[in-house]
């Protein structure tokens, strides 16, 4: 029997239930929701479609100032409250910086140069406690609300990070992070934003920022990326800019870039500039003075030609010491390239030299749903026993992939790899197996490629259990023999990683990378995230480790100053190729190829007025090649 729709309606008056219009009314919301944001995507894309005709002429302008200071610091005191007690980070901190200066504080991790550049920007912890003043063109900014002080960051103080990618919002395309920025602080808005947008990507150098504004920041390079955080700092005329490592992670030519850019927008804005580095080469390049902290407290401080040339206090002079140097190099603008019937990008093979690694035009191809992309092409390069080979070049120019292809995590597309005179991609995978024995690898980040799980015993012997090398007697007693190797107490076998510092982490990666005493080492950028004076004691272990292990090395690197230090030979690259190769003396002292000679040349050296030299040579250098140049 079917149902009378009539009879259920009437039993639904007579309960007193009806049908809602409730779903009707939420769907005419929805749709309208939906109609706002279509009229909102069309008048962007509108606005995108031109930009409008608004005077951006003065979107970048000189700061001005009330009064003689730009920042001043006075007796700043920062503690911590943790599970272990009270931790005193800074211990009464003073010192100011001028419009238009800029202020370098240099120091080792945990000296507190972050921590006292974050109180004038209120970025504490809730478990911290402050003291002391901070003021801002004479304006008290350690008391003020939290509503004032977001009204201050972006406006009259900035902040340029280590790391661009952390600092950009990897969903929002860049155009909405600076539109962003000139509308909080009531800048500009709408069309007008965009267009101010459009101008501060090309007062920073980004190539036709009016198409590029768009993307996203992933499809940027790492000193585009930078460029586009500092034009994020400036986009509102900021007073003061506090740049913290601001080229730590980038290449010696784009840090040079970018210091290059800092320098001129700090001439245009008159801004104050606080500078927060370990890199005395950068110091020496953009500093007036300089303040040195050692744990919490200033140490020393005054014009960067007295501290750098004349230095009064042992911490100082400690870290001047342990700054890696790059020898004079003779670049000439004009030096003839090599002789006929040379090829500078082929290694020079001793034909008595015993070879550990050996690779013989290799191409390296990353593959990716069915497709391969070349990225690494005719490469060819030796090592012999005892010997160390550098391999420097920017980021992407293929230095780590050929790392990766040692080690077998990425397999080589065409030509040879010998290690120890096999043909490693050839062989069974029982025999490569075996043949990994003789490769031992330290990467660049100790924290990320240590097991925090795992005690240091068995973090060093895991190598051994893995190829399964002797007992666990044998391998606890190669554990200790491997902790007095790097310079470790044999009490840190039952320790684990987080209990160790940054150096003592790297030690712990060298210790096991040797577990299986290999003919070959591989050592990927192992001091770059290391402080000037650990990562001198650990160069240090290195080079007497090598010395009595006579293993042969392939340290890949982008610090030249450490390869001028460690390595025997050098083979520079550059998209996937290499540029040239040779002996450390060549390579360092008399480049031939252009791109190598740019590398010399943007590289920063710890004396104020050599540096100054060489900045205008470089300068002299990329114009006589036709580059652009800020």
């Amino acid at each position: 029997m079917q149902p009378d729709i009539e009879d259920i309606a009437e039993e639904a008056e007579g309960t007193g239930e009806g049908f809602s219009t409730a779903p009707l009314v939420v769907l005419g919301i929805a749709l309208a929701i939906l109609l706002s944001y279509a009229l909102v995507k069309f008048f962007i894309n509108r606005a995108r479609g031109g930009l409008p005709e608004v005077d951006t002429s003065a979107v970048v302008h000189p700061a001005e100032f009330e009064t003689d200071t730009a920042l001043r610091f006075e007796d700043v005191k920062v503690s911590f409250a943790t599970e272990f007690g009270t931790v005193d980070a800074v211990k009464g901190v003073s010192f100011d910086i001028k419009p238009g200066e800029v202020v370098a504080v240099v120091g080792e991790s945990g000296s507190g140069k972050s921590v006292t550049s974050s109180t004038a920007m209120g970025l504490m912890a809730d478990n911290a406690k402050v003291s002391g003043r901070v003021f801002l063109d004479g304006k008290e900014v350690t008391n003020i609300s939290p509503a004032k002080l977001r009204s201050l960051r972006g406006d009259e103080i900035a902040m340029v990070f280590q790391e661009p990618m952390t600092a950009l919002n990897p969903v929002l395309k860049v155009s909405d992070q600076l539109v962003e920025a000139l509308q909080v602080h009531n800048k500009a808005f709408g069309r007008e934003a965009l267009a101010q947008a459009v101008r501060l990507l090309a007062e920073v150098g980004i190539p036709d920022p009016e198409k590029r504004i768009h993307e996203y920041p992933h499809q940027f390079s790492g000193g585009q990326r930078q460029r586009i955080v500092i034009a994020m700092a400036i986009a509102c005329n900021p007073k003061m800019i506090i740049a913290d490592e601001p080229t730590t992670a980038l290449d010696v030519t784009v840090q040079a870039e970018i210091l290059d850019l800092m320098r001129r927008l700090k001439d245009d804005l008159n801004t104050g500039i606080l500078l927060i580095t370990h890199n005395m080469g950068v110091v020496a390049d953009m500093a007036d003075r300089v303040v040195v902290m050692f744990q919490g407290e200033v140490v020393e401080s005054g014009p960067v030609n007295k501290i750098l040339l004349e230095p009064e206090h042992a911490y100082t002079k400690r870290l001047l010491e342990a700054m890696p140097t790059l020898g004079e190099a003779n670049i000439e603008v004009n030096e003839p390239t090599p002789a006929e019937g040379e090829d500078s990008a082929m290694p020079s093979v001793d034909p008595e030299a015993e070879l550990h690694l050996e690779a013989k035009d290799l191409a390296l191809a990353y593959k990716n749903k069915g497709r391969s992309t070349r990225v690494v092409e005719g490469v060819n390069f030796a090592v012999a026993r005892g010997e160390i080979l550098g391999l420097v070049g920017e980021s992407g120019s293929g230095k780590s992939t050929v790392a990766k292809a040692v080690l077998g995590l990425l397999e080589v597309e065409e030509g040879e790899l010998l290690v120890r005179g096999q043909n490693l991609p050839k062989l069974p995978r029982a025999q490569q197996k075996a043949l990994r024995r003789e490769i031992g690898v330290v990467f660049q980040d100790p924290a990320a490629s240590l097991d925090p799980r795992f005690p240091i015993g068995e973090i060093i012997t895991e190598p051994m259990v893995v190829h399964k090398v002797g007992t666990p007697k044998e391998r606890t007693a190669r554990a200790e023999e491997l902790l007095d190797a790097v310079k470790l107490p044999r009490t840190v076998i039952n320790r684990y990683p987080h209990e160790l510092s940054g150096g003592q982490r790297q030690r712990i990666s060298i210790a096991r990378a040797m577990a299986l005493s290999p003919s070959i080492l591989i050592a990927d950028e192992p001091t770059s995230a290391l402080d000037v004076s650990v990562q001198a004691r650990v160069l240090d272990m290195f080079a007497e480790l090598q010395e009595q292990y006579d293993f042969a090395c392939l340290f890949v690197t982008h610090d030249l100053a450490v390869v001028d230090q460690l390595a025997d030979q050098i083979m520079v690259m550059e998209k996937g190729r290499v540029v040239e190769q040779g002996r450390k003396e060549q390579i360092l002292r008399s480049p031939r190829e252009d791109y190598t000679k740019r590398l010399l040349a943007a590289a920063p050296v710890p004396h104020p007025e050599e540096q100054r030299i060489r900045r205008e040579a470089r300068r002299e250098l990329l114009a006589s090649q036709g580059l652009r140049r800020d």
